[in-house]
């Protein structure tokens, strides 16, 4: 073995042709040809710019949002029926797009591949009793028009949802044209989407809006903006006429109504928590409402039963649960927030019913901007799409990545959205503020680096526990689990290719290396 010092003089020549590198090994210095120690960095490079192109390869943008088509109550695309469009609906095969236009007074229904208009419904009616009507109910009064049920009247169509088959689409009114200031009861269109013909109409508490089917499709919720009330009704029969009601829910106390008969007043604000937005939780025994003046409220469905509120979830206008988790939008706030489900459970679990507040763990806040109003969530749940109004676009979330990763105008004020079955479409609603912009429906294109793969959020019903004392057994653990096992997996997927290359050529590269350094060691010991 040849043996040098680090001497002064004596220093290794490295200017000859073939230059070398010096390795400290066991206090000796070997010379070792340099482009060996070149050939392993490079191949080490490799794996971030194979890395880099499968990234690439998989799309630039996670989910790429388009503009299809619009159709206006004005100019281009004309279509008079679209008067102040509030929320639009597709049907369970996804084939047609239901539009509620709340000034017009309409439904209107069009083919979601051509946009060709195949029908239009009409909310108007010469009186509020007869045939088409559900026997009235013990929960509402006409106390301000005593006559109430035998006027004619045009219901203002707010929003709508899907009985869980898909046959039933249930259309909440504002409030009858008479009845000025939302005082007395409103109504439920029950649409048969075979003949897209209302078959069936249900009286509700004053100035509902959100209507939602439980996950069993057997029970209605209906919010009651005007009077700070949820109503439940039974649609578990297979006979719409044997429907029945079951209760109205004050959340912390029923507002006592009593405006003018003459002047209106804005009861866009003066209303109470402004309930709005529902979701009944996996087993259908608690339901959430949020209010846009209010906590997050927690009702117990089977003893129909106000519990209290999360303080920290204040605000909320629209939520789902899908997939394990719930997502809301917060209006004058700007969020999209999100928080396990079986947090919230636990939450209400440990919590003591009637005191009006809990507290939750794990919430997660993104900032999408001023005015989110409607959201909707993708097939996977990987994606949250939502309407901001007040800057008039649409805003794209990944909920695993917890920011913004995509923006596209609307028209002005979108308020409306919906997303298609297979997630490939989404259609928004624009109404207008103050009589500014508005009268719009947009159609967008929809397209995912990763295939979307839906979440089966069928859950089990029969066996739902009762709230507060059993809520932990609705922990949604299992579906927790299973969304972080198939993000897992699917992560695994996608970097098992680039692992095992990596890992191949950093082991191709140590042999080549040794291999080297033992011939050179032996030419030296020569």
């Amino acid at each position: 073995m040849i043996k040098r010092s680090l001497e002064p003089g004596n220093s290794p020549d490295i200017s000859h042709s073939q230059p070398t590198v010096i390795f400290d090994l066991d206090g000796t210095l070997l010379h070792y040809k340099m482009h060996c120690f070149k050939v392993l960095i490079g191949l080490l490079c490799l794996i971030p710019i194979a890395a880099g192109a499968q990234s690439r390869e998989a799309g630039g943008e996670p989910v790429r949002i388009s503009v299809e088509d619009k159709i206006h109550g004005f100019g281009k695309n004309y279509d008079p029926d679209i008067y102040s469009p509030k929320s639009a609906v597709f049907s369970k095969d996804g084939k047609k797009i239901y539009v509620n236009s709340l000034e017009g007074g309409k439904t209107v229904v069009y083919d979601s591949s051509t946009r060709e208009k195949l029908k239009t419904i009409s909310h108007t009616f010469n009186s509020g009793q007869g045939d088409l009507w559900l026997e009235p109910s013990e929960f509402y009064s006409f106390t301000h028009y005593p006559e109430g049920r035998s006027r004619s009247f045009m219901g203002k169509p707010v929003e709508g949802a899907l009985s869980k088959d898909g046959r039933y689409l249930f259309v909440s009114y504002y409030r009858r044209t008479f009845d000025i200031n939302a005082q007395d009861p409103s109504a439920i269109a029950v649409i048969d989407t075979a003949t897209d013909e209302i078959v069936l109409m249900i009286e509700t508490g004053p100035l509902p809006k959100m209507v939602k089917v439980s996950n069993d499709g057997k029970l209605l919720a209906v919010t009651h903006w005007g009077d700070n009330t949820v109503g439940l009704i039974d649609i578990s029969d297979k006979n719409p006429k044997n429907w029945r009601y079951l209760s109205s829910i004050p959340i912390g106390r029923k507002l006592n109504l009593n405006f003018s008969l003459d002047t209106p007043v804005n009861r866009d604000a003066n209303s109470g928590f402004l309930l709005r937005g529902t979701a009944f939780l996996p087993g259908d025994s608690i339901l959430l409402v949020g209010g846009m003046a209010g906590p997050l409220a927690v009702i117990d469905v089977r003893k129909r039963k106000w519990l209290g509120g999360f303080s920290s979830l204040h605000g909320v206008r629209h939520l789902t649960a899908k997939g394990g988790r719930i997502y809301m939008s917060r209006n004058s706030a700007g969020e999209l927030v999100m928080v396990p489900v079986d947090s919230v459970v636990k939450a209400i679990g440990r919590g003591t019913a009637g005191t009006g507040n809990y507290t939750v763990n794990g919430i997660e806040r993104v900032k999408v901007g001023a005015g989110a109003r409607t959201l909707q969530v993708s097939p996977s749940g990987r994606f949250v799409f939502i309407a901001c109004n007040n800057s008039s676009e649409i805003v794209v979330v990944d909920a695993e990545e917890k920011k913004v990763i995509n923006r596209i105008a609307a028209d002005s004020y979108p308020v409306g959205l919906d997303i298609s079955p297979d997630g490939l479409q989404l259609v928004s609603t624009s109404q207008g503020h103050n009589g500014i912009g508005g009268n719009a429906v947009n159609f967008f294109r929809l397209e995912y680096a990763i295939p979307e793969v839906p979440i089966n959020d069928e859950a089990a019903i029969e066996d739902g526990p009762a709230v507060p004392a059993d809520t932990t057994a609705l922990t949604s653990a299992p579906d927790s689990e299973a969304r972080a096992t198939d993000d897992a997996q699917a992560g695994g997927n996608a970097s098992t290719p680039i692992l095992a290359i990596g890992i191949g050529i950093l082991l191709l590269g140590i042999i080549l290396f040794a291999v080297r350094l033992l011939r050179h060691r032996r030419q030296e010991d020569k």
